[in-house]
């Protein structure tokens, strides 16, 4: 039989069970009260039971909550007692001299700024193991308010209530064309321009494609497009075999595929996305990840 559940989702459930409130469990855990939510709604399926009882005034345990508490606090002292155990001096100078750092963060992002602060990072004699999660805005959200990842690079700022945005710069969405379209060669195209030019954009519902849809609002201006993508580089690769030109935020032409593309400007549409740092609320930093940080911010 697969176990489908972790330590962190009986930490979950505990918290609620001593609290009796979902707001409070996120409290105590430093977590986002939706990852509360799903850490709980993940041990349900697993164990294929009702643990609690909500209603808008009160969290009540079942009898099957009751059941597992004994055995979740149990799990859960043996997996402390273990670890006590193995860090012993020898894994605990290791452990310093490894430590490891998790980001969250755009794949646009990558090249534009973590690699270049790895560098930084690594040239003051960092050793720290890094850890990319390369995901949507959605997910790279996610991950920092669930304590996934130690800190994220993101483009949409209030997805998740437990987290702090610091923003960095303003990432233009340009125009990106094959180099021998008759356009290529201008700084400013407009969309009268573009009639003739099949059009590819980001997927719905993705953060670059709301941005988009938002500025064409905005101006009342309706857009027709041939092909949407969800990934960048995908767009790139398409727009190299002919398919059209993309619109595209300007960090993903830090991609070798983008050497063989040109960009411009769409006239009369001043399209952005804020880049910026995102933390959980509350969280105590490691020295690694203050420093990795503080590369990052230098490498704007």
């Amino acid at each position: 039989m697969r176990i489908d559940f972790d330590f962190g989702d009986l930490e979950a459930f505990l918290a609620v069970k001593e609290t009796g409130s979902f707001h409070a469990a996120a409290e105590t855990l430093n977590l986002s009260q939706s990852a509360i939510t799903r850490r709980l709604a993940k041990l349900e399926q697993a164990l294929d039971t009702q643990l609690f009882e909500r209603t808008t005034r009160s969290v009540k345990p079942t009898l099957a909550a009751k059941r597992l508490q004994a055995r979740a606090e149990e799990i859960l002292a043996g997996a402390h007692e273990t670890t006590r155990a193995m860090r012993d001096e020898t894994v605990a100078v290791a452990h310093q001299k490894e430590r490891l750092v998790t980001v969250a963060t755009l794949p646009t992002l990558v090249s534009r700024l973590v690699l270049p602060a790895l560098t930084r990072f690594r040239a003051d004699g960092k050793v720290a193991r890094l850890r990319i999660l390369d995901e949507s805005a959605n997910r790279v959200a996610e991950a920092v308010a669930g304590g996934d990842a130690d800190f994220g690079l993101c483009s949409l700022p209030a997805l998740e209530p437990a987290t702090l945005f610091e923003p960095l710069f303003d990432d233009r969405v340009v125009l990106v064309l094959p180099k021998q379209h008759p356009l290529a060669g201008r700084h400013r195209v407009s969309l009268r321009q573009l009639t003739a030019t099949p059009l590819i954009l980001p997927a719905r519902g993705t953060g670059n494609r709301v941005l988009i849809d938002e500025a064409m609002a905005r101006a009342r201006t309706a857009i027709h497009w041939a092909m949407e993508v969800g990934r960048s580089t995908t767009a790139i690769e398409s727009v190299l075999k002919g398919f059209g030109a993309a619109l595209l935020p300007e960090t993903a032409l830090t991609s070798p595929l983008a050497s063989s593309v040109a960009c411009c400007v769409l006239d009369g549409l001043n399209i952005a996305r804020p880049v910026g740092l995102l933390s959980r609320a509350g969280q105590v930093e490691t020295a690694s990840v203050t420093a990795l940080k503080s590369a990052i911010r230098l490498s704007v």
